[in-house]
């Protein structure tokens, strides 16, 4: 079955051509013109992706990336202007997979959709489950609890803390984390990876600001602390 794409512009042009880009590739494409309308496809069609444009009427991307993040781990890619930094870090924040600078070539927008989708595709594999007391790690499951209660994290948040815990005591450079979640095509830096551990350490650790599981290395990047039970 066809992957489907959930692409969210209000700019029609820029509907029409990656769409026909996307399409041309493979992909079922669905569009929508504000966040609003992109909340209504992202429920009925279920989207394998999401392309969603930061500045649009009704609601913007932000609000809309919010919204689905509180419920869905679906792989978002944020379209972003030249200079918009500041947006760009704050999407990476709230779980975005990826961003791209308009204007854009729609041959790198096939391309970066098509590697988040192998990326974060699921294979059914055998259950690996890792337990570190009240840490809870299921990879089949991409579940993880914290004293018998889920916590909710977003792709990229579970993808770090599995490679962390993975290797316990192994001090990861952020490059090096970087390179392993986001991929060799990622142009971000390594604020990402740290923006993405201090939500991790929110999420799972009783005290964020002494972790227990997810050390910082200064000057190095981090590591995972913990013995196996």
């Amino acid at each position: 079955m066809a992957e489907k794409i959930l692409l969210v512009d209000d700019e029609e042009a820029i509907l029409d051509v990656s769409s026909r880009y996307l399409e041309r590739d493979g992909y079922v494409v669905i569009t929508a013109s504000n966040g609003e309308e992109a909340i209504t496809k992202w429920k009925t069609e279920q989207p394998d992706l999401i392309v969603l444009d930061l500045m649009m009427p009704v609601k913007d991307g932000m609000e809309t990336a919010e919204e689905i993040r509180e419920v869905d781990d679906v792989p978002i890619m944020m379209l972003t202007a030249l200079g918009q930094e500041r947006d760009r870090l704050l999407g990476l924040t709230i779980g975005a997979d990826d961003y791209l600078t308009k204007p854009f070539s729609p041959r790198e927008l096939v391309l970066r959709v098509r590697n988040i989708l192998r990326r974060t595709k699921r294979q059914p594999v055998q259950s690996t489950i890792m337990s570190f007391g009240e840490l809870m790690i299921d990879e089949s499951k991409r579940l993880v609890t914290v004293a018998d209660k889920e916590v909710d994290l977003t792709v990229k948040e579970f993808d770090l803390l599995y490679l962390l815990a993975s290797h316990p005591t192994r001090v990861f450079p952020r490059s090096q984390l970087i390179e392993a979640i986001w991929g060799y095509e990622f142009d971000g830096d390594g604020n990402t990876i740290n923006v993405h551990i201090r939500r991790l350490r929110e999420k799972i650790e009783k005290d964020s600001a002494t972790p227990k599981w997810i050390k910082t290395v200064w000057g190095i990047g981090y590591k995972f602390e913990g013995e196996p039970s």
